[in-house]
């Protein structure tokens, strides 16, 4: 597997995770709407695309295909973190996850947060998150939960 920083040229092919890891979620978590909804923010949100284009972020690809990527934006946010159903459960999202940490460790953050998902939010956990409240927000007229979560980095 190769890791390597974005570049805009990766946008379409990130999209293209980003839906994939959504439409392989397991309907007893997320719906069919939900995961509608949710998924064509790679499309609507032009959020997504500011995420990638402004923000600093690092992707895994197999083979030359991509896999899953992960971006901070702004600078102390996690914003996108995705990775295509079936690599899910390998410990990639571990390896993402350890190198946004490491990075805004060396450009001297104190902390990172994040918005996390009924799923994601059990590696966030794993690796030393903490939760700070469960969230409502609703996406497309969808509703969903979520848990904004929190990193203290900085070692003194």
């Amino acid at each position: 597997m190769n890791l390597r920083q974005i570049t805009i040229k990766d946008q379409i092919e990130l999209k293209k995770v980003y839906f994939d890891s959504i439409q392989s979620l397991d309907e007893k978590i997320y719906s069919k709407e939900q995961k509608r909804a949710w998924s064509s923010q790679a499309w609507d949100n032009p959020n997504f695309k500011k995420s990638i284009i402004k923000g600093k972020g690092w992707l895994l690809s197999d083979k030359g295909t991509i896999i899953a990527f992960a971006t901070r934006y702004p600078i102390n946010r996690i914003a996108l973190f995705y990775c295509k159903g079936k690599f899910q459960r390998k410990g990639i999202g571990s390896k993402l996850l350890q190198k946004l940490e490491d990075e805004a460790k060396r450009e001297g953050l104190d902390s990172l947060s994040t918005e996390a998902s009924l799923i994601s939010f059990k590696l966030f956990l794993k690796n030393g998150w903490k939760i700070i409240r469960k969230e409502k927000v609703t996406i497309n007229n969808i509703f969903f939960e979520r848990y904004k979560m929190i990193k203290i980095i900085k070692t003194r």
